[in-house]
This record gives C-alpha cells, structure tokens and sequence, in this order.
C-alpha cells in the first residue's frame, strides 16, 4: 500500500454543500435562505423581537429565586440498588455509600451525594451510608432488615 493509494471507506465522509453556486446546483440564487430582508443575512438574532415592541420575555417580572449554594443529589431508587446487588455489581455485606455506587456504575457523577427513594421493594439486608433518604425508602429498608445512616442530618447538625 502506497500513501496515494489510501482513501476512506465509501459512505464515510459527505462533501460540503457548496451553496449559492448556481441554478444547476440545487441550493442556487438565494442559497436556500428564502427571500430578503434579515432573516437573509448573516448574523440575525430575531427570536423574540417583536418589531420594536417591548418583547414578552422582558415585559414579564421576574419570579422566584435560585439559591446559589443549592445541593443536587443522585436520586437512586431501591429498584436499581437491588437489581446492582442482583446483577453482582454491589455487595449487601458492605455499606452502600456514594464511593460502592460509583464503582457499581448505579451513580455516574457524585454531585453533593445520594438521595434513596422508595420506589421499588428491596429484599436485600444492606447497610446505607448516604446524604438523605425519603421517608418510604427509610422505612423499606428498615423493612428488609437493613440500616440507613443519613450523613445530611449529621453535617446540618454539627453547623448549628
């Protein structure tokens, strides 16, 4: 095989569709951009311009307020935690924290933690460590004889 004898597999690559290259090219005379005015143009910014009057985004008031300091949790539910101990992925013998989620593949960024929810049964006895959990999913693994550990009541209460 010789340099100029490489090429790339048929279908792999497209050419560029030159526009604005005449009639016979298909994309001719306007370049497929229809007809005049701004939208013809290059570097439109028309959403939301209402020809002059006071757009409906800017004539709203603002609403609400977005804490900066706001904590996101990985919302798991008990279905996918025992389905992991079912697969082998997570052992019930060890705690269940957001470091044995990770490594499972159950939780693929850590954010500010773990949050259980209850939707699911589980029938595994397992111990969890995690930032919160719902009250149905507290009492399905108190149900399954397993234990949970909240670290989020833990770290609000040494701040007051």
């Amino acid at each position: 095989m010789k340099l100029n004898e490489i090429k790339d597999n048929p279908g792999s690559s497209k050419a560029r569709s030159r526009v604005g290259r005449g009639i016979g090219s298909g994309k001719g005379k306007q370049a497929g951009r229809g007809g005049k005015g701004q939208t013809a143009r290059s570097g439109v910014r028309i959403k939301g311009f209402e020809g002059g009057q006071m757009p409906l985004h800017r004539r709203l008031p603002k609403r609400g307020f977005t804490p900066p300091s706001q904590a996101v949790y990985n919302e798991v539910n008990l279905r996918r935690i025992q389905s992991a101990i079912d697969a082998g992925k997570l052992s019930a013998d060890e705690p269940i924290t957001l470091e044995a989620l990770l490594k499972a593949g159950v939780v693929t960024h850590p954010h500010n933690g773990v949050k259980i929810l209850g939707s699911g049964e589980l029938k595994a006895r397992a111990s969890f460590e995690v930032a919160a959990a719902s009250k149905a999913a507290a009492a399905a693994i108190e149900k399954a004889g397993g234990t949970l550990k909240t670290l989020r009541e833990e770290a609000s209460g040494a701040a007051s």
